[in-house]
């Protein structure tokens, strides 16, 4: 039941619930408690009915209780419009975030609500099998999880916070990042494209990116309509950003290119080449090298970035989809482009947001050790 009604505040117009899995679950009706460690759908119904995706049913014998765990209230049947508007609340990113989160922690056996006890348990477990910022990302979902249903937090426990404080000391927080992705490295992959569909779409997809440093999400969201062609190049819209959930949008010039490798030619040769005129610029291939109608996804993103550095000999493996946005970063500030003007393209509001991606390139600036060696 609590994970139910969190999932309330999420998406779904029927309260349901669901996780992905192999069902096995139980139901307390006297204590309102769903232990899940599978595959379920859970309708907020009287009798507590639950429903496996195996087409097997579980219901509860008792009639659910007016009130669970601790004493709370569960929460009132919303109007269709309130809840709607609750889903908009978080980024479809941050909702499947969420599940998979706590899904992770019903595997591993615990239910909500939870003691501060099984919570730093749970942290502890995770020590060497998980990066500090998984299990940062995961208690901020048990913590949603706790406040949503409103009942008491346990991630706001002393034994938590010091466990979590402990966890840092003992792994530290540096995380691995991205390597950044050079123009040099750029050229390279685009140098070995062809003429094939793929290639003309992939050709203009890496450029794009690079030009507008854009994060993958925002990359394969451009339309056609987001894009006016100018006589100096193109001025994108970007509507939505992981920075801009409220769609205030922020414009991009993407200039003409002085290079072999221009992101307007490149851009406007696979609209013609696609017959695109409206919709998505950015589409998915069939596995026989077709086009589809469907709009390309970030994952494939992913997957082409990496496909293309592993052709011309690189070794994939540190870089991902965000390379495209750290390497425009990388390669303006060592051509000597200003903060300013990168952030202008970046959407980075402060010099701190930017600061991270320019660090490797600072020192190197007059280098203490090249005054001496």
């Amino acid at each position: 039941m609590a994970v139910d009604l969190f999932e309330q505040h999420l998406d779904e117009m029927d309260r349901s619930v669901e996780c992905e899995g192999s069902p096995t679950s139980e139901v307390n009706p006297a204590a309102g408690i769903l232990d899940c460690t599978g595959s379920l759908t859970t309708k907020n119904t009287r009798s507590s009915a639950i429903t496996c995706t195996d087409n097997r049913r579980i219901a509860a014998t008792a009639p659910a209780p007016e009130t669970v765990g601790g004493g709370f209230s569960p929460i009132p049947a919303l109007p269709e419009g309130v809840t709607r508007l609750v889903t908009q609340s978080l980024s479809e990113n941050t909702r499947r975030g969420y599940r998979a989160d706590l899904a992770h922690y019903a595997t591993s056996g615990r239910t909500i609500p939870s003691t501060p006890e099984t919570v730093a348990t749970y942290l502890a477990e995770g020590v060497g099998h998980f990066a500090v910022a998984t299990m940062q990302r995961r208690l901020a979902a048990i913590s949603r999880a706790h406040r949503a249903i409103g009942i008491d937090d346990p991630t706001r426990a002393e034994l938590v916070r010091a466990t979590m404080h402990g966890i840092r000391r003992t792994v530290g927080v540096a995380q691995r990042q991205a390597r950044a992705l050079l123009r040099d490295d750029l050229f390279a992959m685009l140098d070995r494209l062809g003429d094939r569909p793929k290639d003309v779409r992939d050709r203009a997809m890496l450029l794009i990116g690079f030009a507008l440093a854009a994060r993958r999400s925002e990359l394969v969201a451009l339309d056609v309509q987001d894009v006016e062609f100018t006589a100096k190049g193109a001025l994108v819209t970007i509507y939505r950003s992981k920075t801009d959930q409220e769609a205030r949008g922020r414009q991009v010039a993407v200039p003409l290119g002085r290079t072999r490798h221009c992101p307007i030619a490149a851009l406007k040769n696979w609209l013609t080449f696609a017959g695109i005129e409206t919709g998505p610029i950015f589409l998915a291939m069939d596995k026989h090298g077709g086009i589809t109608a469907r709009r390309i996804s970030g994952e494939a993103v992913r997957q082409t970035l990496k496909a293309r550095l592993a052709d011309v000999g690189y070794d994939a493996k540190p870089f991902s989809a965000h390379s495209l946005r750290s390497g425009l970063v990388t390669s303006a500030a060592m051509a000597g482009a200003s903060s300013y003007k990168i952030r202008q393209v970046t959407g980075h509001r402060t010099e701190a947001g930017l600061a991270p991606y320019l660090r490797a390139v600072d020192l190197f600036d007059d280098a203490a050790t090249a005054r001496v060696l």
